[in-house]
């Protein structure tokens, strides 16, 4: 038996998509919140959508030369995006009916601002990112 076992794909468990009430202002007939479906990213995911929220910053005084900055909101936005499953913001007729043509767009229609942020943290929160290292040896130890 090799020693890198544990580690193998066959042993990763895999993380189950997750349902939530994001807003109350869709409901279904019976007036309760409908859910949405949340499904974890992946690394490789989530670095290439934080690569493309990098912008260019000129460093003054220096022509010519630039330095990298996170547009964090573009990056949570997308974090969102991508997380989302149902409903699906790609949807031309979803996107139609609420006058918008892209789904960062749609969900700034859809959710109210408190509720947008409420969904970044929860899939943050979903994807592992509140959680620190240290934390879990901690946790390890106890």
């Amino acid at each position: 038996m090799s020693k890198f076992a544990k580690f193998m794909k066959q042993n990763k468990k895999e993380k189950k998509n997750i349902f939530l009430p994001v807003t109350e202002l869709i409901t279904d007939e019976n007036g309760d919140p409908v859910l949405w479906e949340i499904r974890p990213l992946k690394s490789d995911e989530d670095s290439t959508i934080r690569e493309a929220c990098y912008k260019r910053i000129p460093v003054p005084g220096k022509k010519n030369q630039f330095t990298r900055e996170l547009n964090t909101e573009e990056y949570l936005t997308q974090m969102i995006v991508h997380s989302i499953v149902e409903p699906d913001l790609w949807d031309a007729e979803l996107q139609n009916s609420y006058g918008v043509t892209n789904e960062s767009d749609l969900l700034g229609e859809m959710l109210l601002g408190g509720e947008k942020m409420a969904l970044a943290t929860a899939i943050q929160q979903f994807n592992g990112f509140d959680v620190t290292l240290e934390e879990k040896v901690d946790e390890a130890k106890n």
